[in-house]
């Protein structure tokens, strides 16, 4: 490290420590019942669901996913307007407030799987990885259900 990097990093801990600010951490996030459907072929994306519950005493905020079997991953939502119109859009960042959970289910938050490197089969399973405002991630397998699956139950 060069003389300048030491007293840097030693005055932003300083101002960490000391600004008052309470950040939530990854570590208090849980993923329960994460599930998707099997793909047909790799032309058309892949989605994936869960809870992502937030077991800490501060709000805390996905801010991403990634995983090896997609390109473009992305959380978004799907909306249906007063007219019936349905639209998907990306959600932007997830904010969870303490011991509240984000649901990630059909017909309104889910794991947009863009650009798929492979097809989703039936049987396998992936890892995702949910990245966190605090820089921390978790990382969670998801198995691949049948393609008319409704739920982690099949």
């Amino acid at each position: 490290m060069t003389k300048l990097t030491i007293p840097l990093l030693a005055s932003l801990a300083t101002l960490a420590l000391t600004s008052g600010v309470a950040l939530a951490g990854s570590e208090d996030v849980v993923v329960e019942n994460a599930w998707a459907r099997a793909s047909i072929g790799v032309n058309r994306p892949g989605a994936a669901y869960m809870t992502i519950r937030n077991t800490g005493d501060e709000a805390v905020t996905l801010t991403g996913i990634s995983t090896p079997l997609a390109m473009m991953p992305e959380i978004h939502e799907s909306r249906t307007n007063a007219e019936g119109v349905s639209s998907m859009a990306s959600a932007g960042e997830i904010t969870i407030a303490p011991g509240e959970a984000a649901e990630l289910a059909p017909g309104g938050l889910h794991a947009m799987l863009m650009r798929l490197q492979k097809p989703m089969i039936e049987g396998e399973s992936f890892p995702l990885t949910l990245s966190f405002s605090d820089g921390g991630e978790v990382t969670v397998e998801v198995p691949i259900l049948g393609i008319a699956a409704r739920g982690p139950e099949g």
